[in-house]
């Protein structure tokens, strides 16, 4: 979230603004962060609603503030149906893996444990499957003798940073919002 707030403001996603941050968790440290460079930010506690009802509130804000594409960092639940019917292709999601391998959690230790040589990122359109949507962008770090879940944790989040810049930049050139 903080590399895609600061290339928005930098200029290098032009055209473009960042309405609003909004997390699940009051405590949720990009929430600071975001009210540091002057988005506003928004939180919709689940306080152990149903998903469907949980998206609608932040649908709802989304809306209200004209959002028109939604980036996802960090959210580790799955969207409902009707929230991504509220904005076909107009989500977008970064995972920590080459998709389609490795979907869902977990996937620095199962890459390891599965003895691939390369894993990395992808940066993709959010559909209702998990981590199936079409891949936007991708980018391969080997994985390193001695590896573990965290040192290669470490490596790809570098990646996922400029990643995601760059797959906003192209998908906000491409689509006409």
């Amino acid at each position: 979230m903080v590399a895609l707030v600061d290339a928005v403001r930098s200029g290098e996603i032009p055209g473009s603004e960042v309405a609003v941050v909004i997390s699940d968790k009051p405590d949720a440290p990009g929430l600071l962060k975001a009210q540091e460079r002057g988005v506003e930010t928004l939180v919709v506690e689940r306080r152990g609603r149903p998903r469907v009802e949980h998206d609608a509130e932040i649908a709802a804000a989304l809306k209200e503030r004209g959002v028109e594409l939604v980036c996802l960092a960090g959210y580790m639940r799955l969207l409902s149906p009707e929230f991504v019917r509220a904005f076909p292709d107009r989500i977008v999601n970064i995972h920590p893996s080459l998709l389609p391998d490795f979907p869902g959690l977990n996937v620095h230790q199962r890459a390891i444990d599965a003895g691939v040589k390369v894993s990395g990122c992808t940066v993709h359109f959010v559909n209702e499957d998990l981590d199936a949507g079409p891949i936007i962008l991708q980018k391969e770090v080997a994985i390193q003798e001695g590896d573990t879940a965290e040192t290669l944790s470490a490596r790809i989040l570098e990646q996922e940073h400029k990643l995601y810049v760059d797959a906003i930049k192209l998908v906000s050139q491409l689509k006409s919002f």
